[in-house]
């Protein structure tokens, strides 16, 4: 799994990054073939963090995004978001009627 995180008008620090990472591996709990995942972490106003992803899954592109007045809860709202869509992916995957 290849996590790619930029960052517009914010800095990137270590701890927003093994955020992400640690949010992720909840991720790879449901569905292990992650491809590639890019995060873009944005401040638009003072009161507007935005984070969101691309995420790459064999077979298909997802994306996601929330804003929220804090990064954090950006990035847990997020991943909550991409976590639906891929258990939705692995039971599309599996259903066989």
């Amino acid at each position: 799994m290849q996590i790619d995180i930029t960052g517009h008008h914010v800095d990137v620090t270590e701890a927003l990054k093994a955020h992400v990472h640690d949010k992720f591996t909840r991720l790879e709990r449901h569905f292990d073939k992650l491809v590639d995942i890019h995060v873009i972490l944005t401040i638009e106003r003072k009161e507007a963090q935005k984070a969101e992803a691309n995420l790459h899954v064999s077979g298909q592109d997802m994306h996601a995004e929330a804003v929220t007045d804090d990064m954090y809860a950006s990035i847990d709202a997020m991943i909550n978001k991409l976590d639906r869509q891929i258990v939705k992916h692995k039971e599309k995957l599996t259903s066989h009627r």
